[in-house]
């Protein structure tokens, strides 16, 4: 039977490789990526943790893997339900391959995520799917709500600013 302390320890090493895994992940060659993956299979094997599943979900969406991502995403999910990252994620990846309207509803989950460190990406999210749709009150509601939590953020203002003139 594990301890608390085993336990402590074991999900720290987890992050640790999780961690690791992220340095390859960014990258961006497939080399990177693939040791990433790796490493994030092994934080999963030590301690199964959201972060570890949404990355690696992350990881195969770059090699276009997306329903595979997706799972990585949901078994995220169950294991923190309140880790935003990847409610977003399932998001885009569903933008990704043209399934718009199933991904608003997972945007709008990451929205509410109690746990969410980079918030405002869910709104800049929806505010591109609106923005395609032509939706574009909708869309700036979205890009502003991101302003909120990212203020001066430039892909917003700059979102905001394009579809101003498209309404003049």
């Amino acid at each position: 039977m594990k301890t608390m302390m085993d336990t402590t320890f074991l999900r720290q090493r987890a992050l640790a490789l999780w961690n690791e895994g992220q340095q390859f992940h960014v990258q961006g060659d497939k080399t990177g990526l693939m040791r990433a993956i790796d490493l994030y299979t092994k934080s999963i094997e030590i301690y199964p943790t959201a972060e570890a599943y949404t990355f690696r979900g992350w990881a195969y969406s770059f090699q276009k893997k997306y329903d595979l991502a997706i799972q990585e995403c949901k078994t995220a999910i169950a294991i923190d339900p309140a880790f935003g990252n990847a409610y977003n994620d399932i998001g885009t990846y569903l933008m990704a391959v043209d399934k718009n309207e199933d991904a608003i509803t997972w945007f709008e989950q990451a929205k509410a995520a109690k746990r969410y460190d980079t918030r405002h990406y869910p709104f800049m999210n929806l505010g591109r799917l609106y923005a395609s749709k032509g939706m574009l009150l909708r869309a700036i509601h979205e890009f502003e709500g991101a302003l909120e939590f990212c203020p001066g953020e430039p892909g917003c203002k700059a979102a905001i600013g394009e579809i101003k003139n498209l309404l003049n």
